[in-house]
């Protein structure tokens, strides 16, 4: 349960939530000479960056860090980054592509020629399948809008703004690759992140619920659900995914493929210990997927499709199963903006002078999955920076 400091007096800044956006703000403000406390509710940090622990190291559905990212500079700058597992060259070859009912080597020749397009060459407005299909014509249109699913998480990419898939489309295919991936899984970023936290002085506390919002600024770095009740404020909705998400730990077929990307509907697969064998024990792979669904969509639609694809690119994977789980995510693999929308539309970081500020996936910040986590961390710290300066010195 989260305390409530005596009224009146500054006792610093509180971040709640301790996932990637609020060990980013406790981080930002910590480093300003401020004192932090940070509240997780979890009995871990982490949110959505959460690893299991051994002897299967699975993170909360498919993750990769995209190196042009502002968060991989920030990162490097404090030595966060860590060590990186990236698949050697004879794994990147199994790169499979479902296309037609078949799987492919390689994808149809336009993919590629439309996602070296700008982001800026693509309107707001308009809807990427409307956009892509008049540059490239619908078959190559649907593709995409599939093929882009995995940095998304939306059943319907086509039917989103143009400028924002396109962003998306455009790193998510880029050569090389911009994919990394945190040696050990993702919880071993957040633990570094955490220490960091600590030795600048940041008081943590897990386990710790905060129902009612102690004075000083405060950063909610939770999800815009949970921000949502917290503060009472209806308004802090904006659309997201909902997403099948299937872990399996297989025993080891040398013919697996690394990735199956789906572009006859969005779906993923991707074989994680290609690229970093630490996740699962010997003799044994970590197979990870999402398929996204619309809001209406009974999951079991979800489930066929993505055994579907697992039977065409894992042969015989129900008897080499050691390891199932499902989960189905809903609204929380970030935000998505429909036509005539952009992320400055979102719900602003700011909530108007009340020494409240959000932060997350779903806010009003740039880039690309959890890169709006890190920059809205970063703004939100700032702010609440100046709210505790204008406090000590009497200000607004």
């Amino acid at each position: 349960m989260g305390h409530s400091p005596s009224p009146g007096r500054s006792t610093g800044i509180t971040v709640v939530g301790g996932g990637l956006a609020g060990l980013t703000a406790a981080i930002t403000a910590a480093e300003a000479g401020a004192r932090v406390t940070l509240h997780e509710a979890h009995h871990t940090l982490g949110g959505r960056a959460r690893t299991t622990e051994g002897p299967y190291a699975f993170n909360d559905g498919p993750h990769a860090l995209y190196r042009r990212g502002p968060h991989w500079h920030w990162l490097r700058q404090r030595g966060l980054l860590g060590p990186l597992a990236n698949p050697p060259l004879r794994e990147a070859a199994r790169f499979r592509f479902h296309h037609g009912g078949e799987l492919r080597r390689t994808p149809p020749a336009g993919l590629f020629a439309l996602a070296r397009r700008s982001a800026e060459q693509a309107p707001t407005d308009v809807d990427f399948l409307t956009w892509a299909t008049d540059r490239a014509g619908r078959a190559t249109a649907r593709v995409a809008a599939h093929y882009v699913a995995v940095a998304l998480f939306h059943h319907d990419p086509g039917a989103l703004s143009a400028a924002f898939v396109q962003e998306r489309l455009r790193r998510a295919a880029a050569l090389p690759p911009e994919a990394r991936y945190p040696a050990g899984g993702w919880g071993r970023l957040s633990e570094r992140m955490a220490g960091h936290a600590w030795n600048l002085g940041v008081r943590i506390e897990t386990s710790s619920r905060v129902e009612t919002l102690p004075d000083g600024p405060v950063v909610v770095a939770t999800s815009l659900d949970a921000a949502r009740r917290l503060l009472k404020d209806d308004g802090l909705r904006w659309p997201g995914g909902r997403t099948l998400l299937v872990d399996l730990v297989l025993r080891t077929h040398r013919g697996d493929p690394f990735v199956v990307s789906d572009l006859d509907a969005p779906g993923w697969l991707e074989r994680f210990t290609a690229q970093d064998p630490s996740l699962a024990p010997a003799g044994e792979q970590l197979v990870q997927g999402q398929f996204p669904i619309g809001p209406d969509t009974p999951r079991a639609e979800a489930l066929a499709r993505a055994e579907h694809l697992l039977d065409l690119g894992f042969p015989g994977w129900r008897d080499r199963t050691v390891l199932r789980r499902e989960a189905l995510a809903n609204g929380r693999t970030g935000a998505v903006d429909p036509p005539g929308t952009t992320w400055r539309d979102r719900p602003r970081i700011d909530r108007g002078g009340s020494g409240i500020f959000l932060a997350g996936d779903q806010v009003a910040a740039p880039g690309v999955l959890s890169e709006t986590a890190f920059t809205s961390g970063i703004t939100a710290a700032s702010l609440a920076l100046k709210a505790l300066a204008g406090v000590a010195t009497g200000g607004a």
